[in-house]
Order: C-alpha cells, then structure tokens, then sequence
C-alpha cells in the first residue's frame, strides 16, 4: 500500500517560527500550589499559542487533590505541563515550562526542570500553605527563583514584607504583586526573575 501523498508535511505555524535574530535560550519553569494560576500566567505572555494539558477535573481526584479556597472556580486541572515562549528582546528568548499543581504529578518535576535556568514561583494569599513544600522543592534542588503574589480578586492584601515573612523567604529573593492574566504583568514577573538570575552570576555570594 502506498502512503505517499502530495499533501506537504505539516510543519510550525509562520507565526509560531523563532526569532531570524534569537541568539540564546533560557529555559524557565513556572511552579506553584494547585489553582495558583500556571496556566494563566504562561497562556498570557506566551507569544506562541500555548501548549496546555488541561483536563476536566473528575470525582476521581476528590479527597486527592487539595480544592479547598478553589472549589468554586477551578474546574480543570494541568495533567502533565504548559509550554509557551517570549522573547525579551530581539537576541534573548524564554521557554517556559509550567508545572502541575498537585502533589500526586510532582514526579514531572524532574524532567520538567532539567536545564532550567531559574523559576518564578506563583502563590496565592487565600492559600499560602500550599506554595510551603514547593518553595522546599526548590532549595533542595538549589534553582534559583523569584515569587509572584496573584492577585486573586477575593485574596486578601498582605504587604510584601509580611508575606516575605510568613514564606520563610530570603532577604535576597524578589517577591513581587503580578496578575496573571495581564500579558504586561507576566512579563514584568519574568523580567523580575532575569534581573535576579543576572545578580546572582554576577555576584554568585548574593544566593
């Protein structure tokens, strides 16, 4: 049987083609509790169309996954990762690698974070416990990070010291206010964590 046809093969959207000028790379992975808002974040700084692995939550993950402060509005759930791109400039692109929320999918942290540069990690003041074992992940693996605080339009308002504070975070560790679903917010927290990642290989002793 000949499979051959005179279709060309499909191949990446004109749209979706990396910069004639990119000269370098970065892979960044954005992580967080469940419901946090990932997904969000990637999908609306990404300038590709993003890849999602969105499923509808089922009553199998109940008594599973922690909804409590979400139930009302989270509806699906990342099975696997988001993936979308930026470019910063005409020379520097980011890749950017969104994590599941759950606990029962972190064994994709570790392919998910081979070769990453650094992390923004999302947290969200209604449930701040959540981001405590994640924010523990990260040290252990020494990747080096910076934390946005949602604005989630029911959460709390905490000045940022405080939340410093209660994240157990380190004086040298940005923590920044973002709204994930803002595309100028997005890239503000990523240019936050270049910034830092910047520092840190200039003065290596700042981490």
């Amino acid at each position: 049987m000949d499979f051959r046809s005179s279709e060309p093969p499909a191949g990446p959207r004109d749209e979706d083609a990396l910069p004639a000028t990119a000269a370098a790379a970065v892979k960044v992975v954005i992580v967080g509790g469940f419901g946090v808002g990932k997904t969000t974040l990637v999908g609306s700084v990404s300038e590709i169309r993003p890849l999602t692995t969105e499923e509808t939550m089922t009553q199998a993950g109940a008594g599973v996954d922690d909804t409590a402060g979400v139930e009302r509005s989270k509806r699906s759930t990342t099975v696997a990762m988001d993936f979308g791109r930026i470019s910063i400039n005409d020379e520097l692109v980011l890749y950017l690698f969104g994590t599941p929320g759950q606990e029962r999918f972190w064994f994709l942290w570790r392919g998910l974070f081979e070769g990453a540069l650094g992390a923004v990690v999302l947290v969200d003041t209604r449930r701040l416990e959540v981001s405590f074992d994640v924010l523990g992940r990260l040290e252990e693996r020494g990747v080096p990070f910076v934390v946005a605080v949602n604005s989630f339009p029911d959460a709390p308002q905490y000045p940022l010291e405080e939340l410093r504070g209660a994240l157990d975070l380190p004086a040298s560790v940005p923590i920044v206010l973002c709204d994930a679903r803002r595309r100028d917010s997005s890239r503000d927290v990523l240019m936050t964590l270049m910034r830092y990642l910047h520092s840190l290989a200039v003065t290596p002793e700042a981490s």
